[in-house]
């Protein structure tokens, strides 16, 4: 493990390096994969590393988990709460377009997710902006494969260390790291709506995703689940869809 984190290290130093930047930011929630990050990029960078909380419906100081990933990895951080910036922007939206009588409650939860999510994304890029840094992202192999991230939201960064590692692994390079406990065993969740957890969005468990991807045989319901997330979310996966030039005359 000392080797596999000695390697993610070296690959963040030349990236940045290469991109002519100072060092990393990242955006800490609390959760698993941002602290094992945020550990990697104090490491790349001791005096040019920033982790950033950006709580919304919550002050900085709730984020437990969070202050003790950043405040444990000995993190220079930042934190801004997002609360009325994304109330008043939902709220914009939601007025316009109800002004033509077109709002669709149904998609009102997941469009607001998305929001925060996106409204995130640009406070992390005008931190880095700010600092010379580059943004570095925190999406694992499960989540890049089945597309659970939200497109141009955490789903956007220059750099993703983790995209090869499944959820076990980061779960045990976390431990090697000495991430606090609570947030080793604490529930993947994005935290964007009330009880939300990552595994009862999926429809599976991380570690059944983890299984499909090392090639090992699962319950066919699974696989099945698992397949058609990956095929609903290529697009996520790619450069947006352009058109061929159109053909000039003679």
């Amino acid at each position: 493990m000392r080797e596999h984190v000695d390697y993610l290290v070296e690959w963040l130093e030349k990236r940045v390096k290469d991109a002519g930047a100072k060092g990393a930011v990242v955006g800490v929630s609390g959760g698993l994969d941002s602290a094992v990050v945020a550990n990697l990029i104090k490491r790349a960078f001791p005096n040019d590393s920033l982790g950033v909380i950006m709580p919304v419906g919550q002050q900085v100081e709730d984020q437990v988990e969070a202050v003790d990933t950043v405040e444990k990895a000995d993190l220079f951080y930042i934190g801004i709460n997002l609360t009325d910036a994304y109330q008043k922007l939902f709220k914009d939206i939601k007025e316009s377009i109800e002004t033509h009588g077109e709002w669709v409650e149904d998609n009102e939860l997941l469009g607001g997710a998305n929001l925060k999510a996106r409204l995130r994304m640009n406070a992390l890029y005008a931190m880095a902006a700010n600092y010379n840094y580059l943004v570095v992202g925190t999406g694992n192999a499960p989540e890049t494969y089945t597309g659970y991230f939200t497109k141009f939201g955490d789903g956007a960064a220059d750099l993703e260390p983790l995209a090869h590692l499944t959820k076990e692994q980061v779960r045990e390079m976390a431990r090697f790291l000495e991430v606090p406990e609570a947030v080793i065993e604490r529930p993947p969740s994005a935290e964007l709506w009330e009880g939300q957890t990552d595994e009862g969005e999926l429809g599976v468990s991380y570690d059944t995703i983890d299984a499909y991807l090392r090639g090992e045989s699962i319950d066919e319901k699974d696989k099945q689940i698992i397949e058609e997330l990956h095929e609903k979310s290529k697009h996520k996966r790619q450069m947006p869809a352009v058109p061929q030039e159109f053909p000039k005359g003679e």
